[in-house]
């Protein structure tokens, strides 16, 4: 059931970008039009389960949805500089990475020798993938301008990221618990996060969607953490990179040549088998 909920939140993660793509806005209405969504998505859930909600959870929960905002703003930023087919699979390598060391350090869920010769094996093709999904070609090189700056933002939004789905396993906090606080997190993290940039748009409006999607996702990761751990249910979760990927280079139509176009499919692939030899790794 576990793996099963952790598939749910890759389809929902995995189209998130393309939704707010096509719905557009720049980062800040689209992170702020998410935060909404996700505070209407938790308010109606709240009042049909009715979770117990103490300080602790109230406190945790905030926090890990301020975390997320910040994961979510400069994945958002980043594609700017490195367009989604480059930015999403980087993300997603970054991520991975983060949350499978939080995983086996913190909470020791690689306990056989086995379970730790596969995880290794596991990120190194992860980042492989990840590097494959950066190839780009003299033609269009930037200078490295873009690909430095979009790669800085990438590690805010990896350690924003990784907080945020750790910090509620820490605690050990229930996933209908957590996703009010959370939500009330994101919404007030995303306000002081974007009021710069002037979010209040028609596109903060539209994003609303995305936060629907978005937090069908997050609950459905939340409940799968205590039932098959943090490094094999993020990890899983993220295999939805395959939609955003390719669907940046055939939906979006960013351009691409055929050997860009065969690196990237291949780092898509190689994230995949990486992000399934770490579900592998559960005991």
């Amino acid at each position: 059931m576990g793996i099963l909920l952790a598939v749910v939140t890759a389809v929902c993660w995995g189209s998130i970008v393309l939704v707010s793509q096509k719905l557009g806005g720049d980062s800040y209405s689209q992170t702020l039009g998410m935060t909404l969504g996700a505070l209407v998505f938790s308010i109606i859930t709240f009042f049909i389960v009715s979770p117990d909600i103490n300080t602790l959870v109230l406190t945790v929960g905030v926090i890990s949805g301020a975390l997320w905002v910040v994961g979510q703003r400069f994945q958002f930023a980043s594609v700017d500089h490195l367009g989604v087919a480059k930015a999403v699979p980087l993300s997603t390598g970054m991520q991975l990475f983060g949350t499978t060391l939080f995983g086996v350090l913190v909470f020791h869920e690689w306990k056989t020798k086995t379970e730790i010769i596969v995880g290794i094996i596991a990120i190194v093709v992860i980042i492989l993938g990840a590097v494959f999904t950066s190839i780009k070609d003299k033609s269009n090189d930037d200078g490295g301008g873009n690909t430095k700056k979009g790669l800085l933002i990438l590690l805010l939004s990896t350690a924003g990221y990784v907080g945020y789905v750790v910090i509620v396993n820490w605690f050990k906090i229930g996933g209908w618990e957590a996703i009010l606080p959370q939500a009330g997190g994101m919404f007030v993290g995303g306000l002081l996060l974007t009021f710069t940039g002037k979010p209040f748009n028609k596109f903060a409006i539209r994003n609303i969607i995305t936060g629907l999607i978005w937090s069908t996702g997050n609950i459905t990761l939340l409940l799968s953490l205590p039932q098959i751990g943090v490094a094999t249910s993020f990890s899983l979760s993220q295999t939805g990179i395959i939609i955003s990927t390719l669907g940046g280079i055939f939906i979006l139509k960013e351009k691409k040549s055929k050997r860009q176009v065969i690196f990237v499919i291949a780092g898509c692939l190689l994230i995949i088998a990486g992000g399934v030899m770490l579900g592998f790794t559960k005991s």
